[in-house]
């Protein structure tokens, strides 16, 4: 089995909690992507990031001298978003570490697919930025059927824990003997399931962990996670989707 996340926009440098353990599989790829980013001028870039002037800033001056293979923190600690504060891979036991390096990977619009230790540094760059490379014209089309390929040389088993917007440079690339799992983390509002942002990722980052701490493997003992007040609705799921609500339909 493997899992997939979402990364998060705010990044910082930890090179002291663990050791990065290798670089990414597809870092020649991300050595074009930072060529291409940085032949853009600042105003270009501000609009492909959708941000402040204040973050701008701050990731153009990262970019000018960014160097992809010094200063490396191990990915599952760059990363500081609401879903890896609740993962807390920094006070996890060495065999829930262990999990995550054989289990984790991490969908990146820079690095592709991120295994939990390799070494990466702060960028900014979303899966669904506009940004023309190699031809394609959006980030979709670069890494194209890539990611995939790497996950079923991996695994028949995919379990989408990933922000739609991320998982979308995955799913529909797999190939058919490669059975894909999604989650959704809702309450029952109105007669539907209601997703809010900030409970699904605390939910996402919760699930790694739980699945961390004990082991889970299967594809059935997905369904016993009861974190956070969510638990799983068998007769909102179905075969490849796992529903889990905060409170009954």
């Amino acid at each position: 089995m493997r899992i997939i996340i979402s990364p998060a926009k705010k990044m910082v440098v930890d090179t002291d909690s663990f050791p990065a353990e290798g670089l990414p599989a597809f870092l020649e790829r991300t050595e074009r992507l930072k060529a291409g980013l940085q032949r853009m001028s600042p105003q270009e870039l501000q609009t492909l990031w959708k941000c402040n002037d204040a973050i701008a800033k701050q990731n153009i001056e990262r970019l000018a001298d960014m160097d992809l293979r010094r200063r490396l923190t191990p990915a599952v600690l760059a990363y500081e978003g609401i879903q890896y504060r609740y993962m807390a891979p920094r006070v996890m036991e060495s065999v829930q570490l262990d999990y995550l390096r054989e289990h984790l990977r991490i969908l990146s619009g820079f690095y592709g697919l991120l295994r939990p230790f390799d070494g990466v540094v702060p960028y900014r760059l979303e899966m669904q930025a506009r940004l023309a490379a190699d031809g394609c014209k959006d980030l979709y089309g670069f890494w194209s059927g890539s990611l995939a390929k790497k996950l079923a040389d991996e695994t028949d088993l995919v379990l989408d824990l990933a922000s739609k917007e991320y998982g979308r440079a995955v799913a529909p690339h797999l190939p058919k003997d490669v059975r894909l799992v999604t989650c959704t983390f809702g309450e029952w509002k109105n007669g539907k399931v209601v997703e809010k942002g900030t409970m699904c990722k605390m939910a996402r980052g919760q699930m790694v962990r739980w699945l961390a701490e004990n082991g889970v493997t299967d594809r059935a003992d997905v369904r016993g996670f009861d974190q956070l007040g969510y638990r799983f609705r068998e007769e909102l799921s179905s075969e490849d989707h796992d529903v889990f609500l905060r409170s009954a339909p």
